[in-house]
């Protein structure tokens, strides 16, 4: 396929593999969504039999629209609605979503739910400041959804390679295929976002320059599969089922998993509009209640399969639970031979503070995307962090649900974090971690 074919793939995908998101259960259509709002069939138990609970504020509505992306890390909100989280909690008005890609999430929150949009979503992390900063729709971060479980995942060439944690086996990779106009595509969600950020470390510390070496494409998550296919991409970096879809279709392996990347590292968020949240804050806290709860539900071992059959079927993820549900206790079949049991560093949704948004890690997204050019250099990353980041409302609704004072973190940062390559970053002095870089577009 000629560089011209393989990009006019990329950009037409929402067209012309329209096939491959019916398959995954996907809506083809542009900015409106497959609503998700009735129960699955099988063990889920339905909102009308949950009994309401009786520390729940009065809401001042019953009715929020929230949307989703097809990974394994929207399942707390997806579990929050079908075993009845949301009623429980007076929200018994809940749509769930899905949305087709990461721009479409953020244009449905532009929207909002008066222009047929949504009011919050499962969501990249940076997302929100990105919406709050450059779009001028103010957004609100309520938690974060959670730690680890996302994957860099390459096509099989490279294991002659054996392209794995380092990415230095890519760098003369990368070179030649530049040399011979070929350059090396990679396949990111949404530039500015999570995955883009974790491939761009990994890449950089292999001495690769993202932007000069080779070249990253945004494809939505679902696609990401069907363009390593017909080869329109060769490595990807995207959040579970999807690195273990590649594999269980042989067409790729795992690189790596991010937890290997960056230990416990934050990742997904439950965000929502400004506006919605200060007309309606009650059923702000009874939202954030709600997962809140389902985040706890979903880390329990004893619920793991059911929530995989849940998210495994058709309305949702619509693939195999097994896709789902090995990845998700940490047991992973890396594709390439290597095979690892009871992963420490898998997904979680609430163990390890996974649901608290840390005002640190936000700092953090601020920074790379300053790094990369994404933001301006001039962003004022404490005020914007202060002003998205509502871990205050996060505390409010700990306390309505009396949790333990140990699952309360005291402070709204984690501390230093150390990446995979001995790399620090202290929170404190975030100007001091970005001079010390040696590849960054800033």
């Amino acid at each position: 396929m000629s560089n011209l074919s393989r990009r006019k793939f990329i950009i037409s995908a929402g067209i012309t593999a329209a096939s491959t998101l019916i398959a995954h259960g996907c809506s083809s259509s542009g900015t409106n969504t497959d609503n998700s709002s009735g129960g699955t069939t099988g063990t889920a138990s339905p909102a009308s039999n949950v009994t309401s609970a009786a520390n729940a504020p009065k809401v001042e509505t019953t009715k929020a629209k929230l949307g989703f992306i097809p990974l394994t890390d929207a399942a707390p909100l997806i579990i929050a609605k079908e075993k009845g989280f949301f009623a429980k909690y007076g929200m018994t008005d809940v749509e769930v979503s899905k949305q087709t890609s990461w721009p479409v999430t953020r244009d449905n929150l532009k929207l909002g739910s008066s222009g047929d949009g949504i009011d919050g979503a499962h969501i990249l992390s940076p997302m929100p400041y990105q919406i709050t900063i450059v779009d001028k729709v103010p957004m609100y971060i309520l938690a974060r959804l959670n730690l680890n479980g996302q994957g860099i995942s390459v096509a099989n060439k490279f294991k002659e390679s054996k392209v794995a944690l380092e990415s230095k086996s890519l760098k003369d990779i990368a070179s030649k295929a530049k040399a011979e106009n070929k350059s090396l595509k990679i396949g990111i969600t949404l530039p500015g976002g999570t995955h883009d950020l974790w491939m761009r470390y990994w890449l950089a510390a292999g001495g690769i320059d993202p932007d000069k070496d080779l070249g990253l494409e945004p494809v939505p998550p679902p696609q990401m599969i069907q363009n390593m296919k017909v080869a329109t991409i060769e490595a990807f970096c995207v959040g579970e089922p999807w690195n273990a879809q590649l594999v269980s279709q042989k067409l790729g392996y795992t690189a790596l998993v991010t937890g290997e990347l960056w230990k416990d590292h934050p990742e997904k968020a439950f965000a929502m509009r400004k506006d919605w949240v200060d007309k309606n804050p009650n059923a702000a806290e009874a939202l954030l209640m709600a997962v809140m709860e389902a985040q706890q539900w979903c880390d329990k071992p004893e619920n793991q399969e059911e929530m995989c059959k849940i998210c495994s079927s058709r309305k949702y993820f619509n693939v195999a639970v097994g896709d789902i549900l090995e990845r998700f206790r940490g047991n992973i079949d890396y594709g390439d031979g290597r095979n690892v049991k009871n992963f420490e560093h898998r997904m979680k949704f609430w163990t390890s503070n996974a649901s608290y948004p840390y005002k640190s890690h936000d700092t953090w997204f601020l920074t790379e995307n300053i790094r990369w050019g994404k933001l301006p250099k001039d962003t004022k990353v404490k005020a914007i962090v202060d002003e998205v980041n509502r871990e205050d409302l996060w505390k409010k609704a700990a306390i309505a649900l009396k949790l333990p004072a140990d699952q309360i973190p005291a402070s709204s940062s984690r501390g230093i974090e150390t990446f995979f390559d001995g790399v620090k970053f202290d929170p404190e002095k975030p100007e001091e971690y970005l001079k010390s870089l040696k590849i960054k577009s800033a």
